[in-house]
């Protein structure tokens, strides 16, 4: 499965929050240093679709908050 995702860092809390034009919106509790926003996201996707977390990985974004994610294993 391939994910077109929009992530905005430093929210109270990760989540899901809707679309963000033709991207799922994603609110991440870790801030955008030292990579923890991305490890965040691949957390928080593995956990939702129950996957362990080799098997996600960012494809594209890694420096931007508009991302790839591709999720195997489902």
């Amino acid at each position: 499965m391939i994910l077109e995702v929009h992530v905005q860092p430093g929210a109270k809390r990760s989540e899901f929050a809707g679309q963000h034009g033709d991207r799922v919106k994603i609110r991440l509790a870790a801030p955008a240093v030292e990579n923890k926003a991305n490890q965040a996201l691949i957390d928080f996707l593995a956990e939702h679709y129950r996957v362990p977390r080799r098997n996600v990985r960012i494809a594209a974004g890694l420096r931007s908050r508009q991302k790839r994610v591709v999720i195997e294993g489902r």
